[in-house]
């Protein structure tokens, strides 16, 4: 049985490491085409994570103490029973 091109595996070529230097212009040139946000927009992101995490840890404080509740009265009625 022959193998045809389509079967062929390619070849598989080692790639080359980017210099320091070379790397170095790439993140720059990357770096350029960012849009940094304004002062305001940084400061609205901010305040928005801020609330974010607030109600967050509200959430999971109120399933604490609800699981906690709940835990501490499924053993009073084993031990009472």
């Amino acid at each position: 049985m022959t193998q045809t091109d389509a079967d062929a595996k390619p070849e598989k070529q080692p790639k080359r490491r980017t210099g320091p230097v070379t790397f170095t212009k790439q993140v720059v040139g990357e770096l350029r085409k960012v849009r940094w946000p304004t002062r305001r927009e940084l400061i609205t992101y901010t305040i928005v994570v801020i609330v974010f995490v607030i109600v967050m840890v509200g959430y999971v404080y109120l399933l604490d103490l609800g699981f906690g509740e709940a835990v501490t009265w499924l053993f009073g009625l084993v031990a009472a029973g």
